[in-house]
C-alpha cells in the first residue's frame, strides 16, 4: 500500500504548493489544468508553463565582497 500524502483542504498535495508566491492561485490552476485532462480537453501546455514559472519563488544569488573578487583575480 503506498504511502499517504499529506493534502490541501481542496485534496491538492501540499508538496506541489510549496515555494509558490501564491499557494492558492498554484492550487487553482493545476486543478483546472487535471479537470481539463480528465475531460479530454485542450491544455494550452505553454501558458500552463508560463504561470508555473510566475509562480515559483526567484533564487537570488549571493553576493560577493569586492575584497573577496580582488583575491581571485589576483592568482
Amino acid at each position: 500500500m503506498a504511502k499517504r500524502v499529506p493534502k490541501t483542504k481542496r485534496g491538492t498535495p501540499k508538496k506541489y504548493l510549496t515555494g509558490a508566491k501564491n499557494p492558492r492561485k498554484k492550487e487553482e490552476e493545476i486543478r483546472s489544468t487535471a479537470k481539463k485532462y480528465k475531460r479530454g480537453e485542450y491544455i494550452d501546455i505553454q501558458e500552463v508553463s508560463r504561470s508555473r514559472a510566475e509562480q515559483a519563488k526567484k533564487k537570488t544569488n549571493k553576493r560577493k565582497s569586492k575584497s573577496n573578487a580582488k583575491k581571485k583575480s589576483r592568482k
